[in-house]
This record gives C-alpha cells, structure tokens and sequence, in this order.
C-alpha cells in the first residue's frame, strides 16, 4: 500500500502528529507497516517514524479490528477510528497495564465532559455508558527485553453514528445520548490533553482513577468461564492486569484477558 494515496491532512496536537487519511483496513496496521518499513513510503517530511508520538486517524476502517476475532462497525466519516503510537520511556514490561490504565481512564474524562450519563471501564478496557458499549481499544506493546519499545493503541469511539446495524449487542454513541452531532476534531484534541494528564500522573494516581472508574463495582452479577457461568462480585484489578472476582462461596478468582466474560 502506498500511505501516499490516502494522505490529505497533517498536523500537530499536543504531543502527537496527527495525520488523517481517507480509508484504510485497519489504523492500527496502517502504523505497524509505516514502523517496519521506517518511513519509506512517506516523505520524511511530512511523517518521521523517529517522532515520539504519531496518531493516524481514518474516516473510514475497511476492516477495523476490536481484541481477538471481533471486529468495529463504523460508518464512514461520522466516528473516530484511529490509532497511537508511542514509545514509552518509564514503563517496564511487566506494568504495561499502565498503558491501558491511562488510555481508558482519558477516554472515561474526555466523554464525561460531553455526557451527564455516568461513563465506566469495562475491564480491561471497553468503555461503557450504563450497559452499552461507546467505546474499544486494542492495544499491541513491543518489548525490547524488559521495556516497551513502542506500543500501538487503536481506538474506535462511536461519535456521529445513529443506528448500528450489525449484530454487536449494545453499541451506543454520542450522537444517540445527545440528540445532536459532535465534532469530532474538537473531541480528539480534548481526549489527546486528557491522555497527556493520564499519563502524568504517577502510576499509584493512575490506578486509583482506574478503579474509581471500573464498570460493575457494587453487588454480584453473572460472569463465565471456562467451567460455566457463576455469580460474583468485582473484587479488584491487579497491576498486572488481573481480574480478581469475589465468588458468591467466599472464593477470589483471578483471571486474565480473554479467560472471563460479562454476562450482560
């Protein structure tokens, strides 16, 4: 693919150089190839790989990608699909969660500054306004021996669009709990300042916004696992990333990403 094709605006917002582009399959590729490939299909005036922070925003994903096999309805021009990539200096491998604390913690302040509805993380870290989903990151780290050397975040924030048509089962935008649209520029600058706050913060800070934010805090609710559904009560995130839920027989269970669902 030639990035050329799709280039038509490049600026700069607060750390990062944002460039939109019309289409592409999918942003968090777009900047994985640009990394690999240094640079070479763009004119290094325009877009040098050696900038801390780059941020790739498409009108229009052909294939937007949620955490494993899921996949991102968006409609074109009326959300924000697009990805970030940064190269943490002070993170270690083993507290890249931080990264996830951080960006789901931004995103919860940027849309509360839209919206009186109450916005909470859904770990690890789907956004939720009550029990729709408003917001995915997916996020891939490279590790070089025990520190990050970069880590992508793609972000599919539904802003504009009013009606969802595939079979995901609780999407919800901004559009639908405002009654009117929102510029999205505006909204990517507020969320960038917000990401830039989080990531100030020291790492004790950060996770206590995290869990002041985590979706189902209160009371028992249906989870499954491996061995079937149960009740349980959210008990705490470790710093690994953990979930640790709260059994209805007094037993804490732990659970990486991927190995627990909500039942909603």
């Amino acid at each position: 693919m030639d990035f050329t094709d799709f280039f038509y605006l490049c600026s700069q917002i607060m750390d990062f150089k944002v460039v939109h582009i019309e289409e592409t399959d999918s942003t968090n590729r777009w900047l994985r190839e640009l990394t690999q490939r240094n640079g070479s299909l763009v004119s290094r005036d325009v877009i040098d790989t050696e900038e801390p922070s780059l941020c790739v925003v498409a009108d229009y994903q052909t294939a937007g990608k949620g955490c494993g096999t899921n996949s991102w309805e968006s409609e074109r021009g009326k959300n924000l699909t697009f990805s970030l990539l940064f190269h943490p200096d002070d993170i270690p491998a083993s507290g890249q969660f931080r990264i996830s604390e951080a960006v789901s913690v931004a995103l919860c302040q940027t849309l509360a500054s839209y919206i009186y509805n109450k916005v909470e993380i859904k770990w690890p870290n789907d956004i939720y306004v009550g029990d729709k989903k408003i917001c995915g990151i997916l996020i891939e780290n490279r590790l070089q021996g025990s520190i990050i050397k970069d880590s992508i975040v793609g972000i599919g924030l539904n802003v504009n669009q009013a009606v969802f048509l595939s079979d995901a089962p609780n999407p919800v935008s901004l559009l639908q709990l405002l009654g009117h649209e929102i510029d999205r520029e505006a909204l990517l600058q507020r969320f960038l300042k917000a990401l830039d706050d989080a990531f100030a913060m020291t790492a004790e800070e950060l996770s206590a916004a995290y869990h002041q934010k985590l979706y189902r805090q209160d009371g028992y609710y249906d989870y499954q696992d491996a061995s079937g559904v149960f009740k349980a009560k959210l008990l705490d995130v470790l710093i690994d990333g953990r979930l640790v839920l709260l059994d209805t027989d007094g037993k804490a269970r732990y659970y990486a990403f991927k190995e627990v669902s909500f039942i909603i």
